[in-house]
């Protein structure tokens, strides 16, 4: 069942609509938001990009940017400012919809069947134009889905985000924003290719060492298992109350995990969640990106099994 990756689908308590400000410096859902001259509160204002205007608000605003942040995002794993689940016929969704803001996509797989949704490149351009300049780092917002193929696992990111960033919360942490896979290998790409740029000779292979490789990895807080840098689905990057800068990488594993590939992941070090069903199976937070992190055991064996 897809719930079970949401510890938080069932508590009423999960959105106050109170008061929106307060909410925002509270709450892993607005975090997205931060950076972004947009609507916070619960009356709709006008948004202009280029020749269109818009008329949002807080929960429309927050829906586009963590739509964006994650690619694709089932349409009931959003909630409104009352707490309502999100739904492409009705409320804030269908009126993003309408605007040409987000779109639909192929429903998930699985026992229950949603919805899926991303932004559009209008929607893009929406927060793209109202980012706050001085805002660092700066949150990536993405149009339309990776890889078809992939889209049952990756809408399942933003609720392995929420337990994490809920357990941070409740920790003292405060989230900055998260860097999906395709960012850390694009990373990792271009620092493999340098040697290459600007040579009509090249062949395209690496000219990067192995000794190399593994400095860079250790450099971005990666792992290497048999010589292979190992990437997370998404990694938190997020500041304790005295202000140290810290990173969770975080996995999803699904029943298409098999053999060397689950292994790896298992052995890793990243915080794991059973896709499709379960909850974490193991994993590392709670001090710097370099220093050795917990690691339950018995959860680990659960995953291996």
């Amino acid at each position: 069942m897809w719930d079970s990756l949401d510890p938080r689908a069932d508590d009423p308590r999960e959105l106050s609509p109170s008061d929106p400000r307060e909410r925002h410096e509270r709450d892993p859902r607005d975090v997205f938001t931060s950076g972004l001259d947009l609507p916070r509160g619960l009356e709709r204002e006008r948004v202009y990009v280029h020749e269109h205007e818009y008329e949002l608000r807080g929960s429309e605003a927050r829906a586009l940017a963590t739509i964006g942040a994650f690619r694709v995002v089932p349409a009931s794993d959003l909630r409104d400012d009352q707490g309502r689940r999100g739904d492409v016929r009705h409320g804030d969704l269908e009126r993003l919809r309408d605007a040409g803001l987000i779109r639909r996509i192929a429903p998930a797989e699985g026992q229950r069947r949603t919805a899926l949704v991303t932004l559009s490149e209008r929607g893009r351009d929406l927060l793209e134009s109202h980012r706050q300049p001085d805002q660092e780092p700066a949150q990536r917002f993405y149009a339309g889905p990776s890889k078809s193929r992939e889209l049952t696992h990756d809408a399942q990111l933003y609720r392995a985000y929420l337990r994490s960033a809920d357990r941070l919360h409740a920790q003292g942490a405060r989230v900055h924003r998260v860097v999906l896979d395709h960012d850390l290998k694009r990373d990792y790409q271009a620092f493999l290719q340098q040697g290459n740029r600007d040579r009509s000779d090249s062949d395209g292979r690496p000219t990067r060492t192995l000794d190399d490789v593994r400095e860079w990895a250790q450099e971005h807080g990666l792992p290497m298992l048999d010589e292979s840098v190992q990437f997370p689905d998404l990694r938190i990057e997020y500041e304790w109350p005295d202000g140290r800068r810290d990173i969770e990488d975080v996995e999803v594993l699904t029943l298409h995990y098999r053999g060397a590939h689950a292994a790896a992941k298992g052995q890793s070090g990243f915080t794991c969640y059973r896709g499709g069903g379960g909850g974490r199976v193991g994993g590392r937070s709670g001090q710097t990106s370099r220093g050795d992190k917990p690691f339950d055991p018995d959860l680990a064996d659960e995953f291996l099994q």
